[in-house]
């Protein structure tokens, strides 16, 4: 086991299946569910996934045949437009980020809502800083837009 309690068998790889985006769509939904109280429930759908991770390179995480992660990275623009994990405080969300970062050819952005605190305070941990700040209309949630250079540490 490594430090953050993971198996040596953690495996991150770039999703093709489309089973397997079928997979990280209902982790995208049920971690959403989960984890964003501050939102209605109702308005995180798999589908919402699916269509952005047409234009998306989409990275899945395995303990063994476990799906516990997932991150969606729009190249184009350098931004990761998501990344969700089943088991916080496990390293799994910090490796799919540093992975990542190994493919991006520039500073690394995205967005993330105000209101949640912990992703905040991972992305701090992680190098991130505050460039933006907005909402989203119609529903008004708050964002912060943070950046990271690749080089960062």
């Amino acid at each position: 086991m490594d430090h953050a309690g993971l198996t040596a068998a953690l495996a991150i790889g770039r999703v093709v299946a489309r089973v397997e985006l079928a997979a990280c769509a209902a982790l995208y939904e049920r971690v959403l569910r989960e984890t964003f109280t501050w939102t209605d429930p109702e308005t995180h759908q798999a589908r919402d996934f699916l269509r952005a991770a047409r234009d998306e390179e989409v990275y899945a995480a395995h303990v063994g045949s476990r799906l516990v992660g997932v991150a969606a990275f729009y190249r184009p623009g350098n931004f990761l437009h998501s990344l969700y994990v089943t088991e916080r405080g496990r390293g799994v969300g910090k490796a799919l980020l540093d992975h990542v970062l190994t493919v991006a050819d520039g500073p690394v952005s995205l967005k993330v809502q105000a209101a949640n605190r912990r992703a905040r305070a991972f992305y701090a941990r992680e190098g991130f800083r505050l460039v933006e700040e907005g909402r989203d209309p119609p529903a008004g949630v708050a964002w912060l837009r943070l950046i990271r250079d690749v080089s960062a540490s």
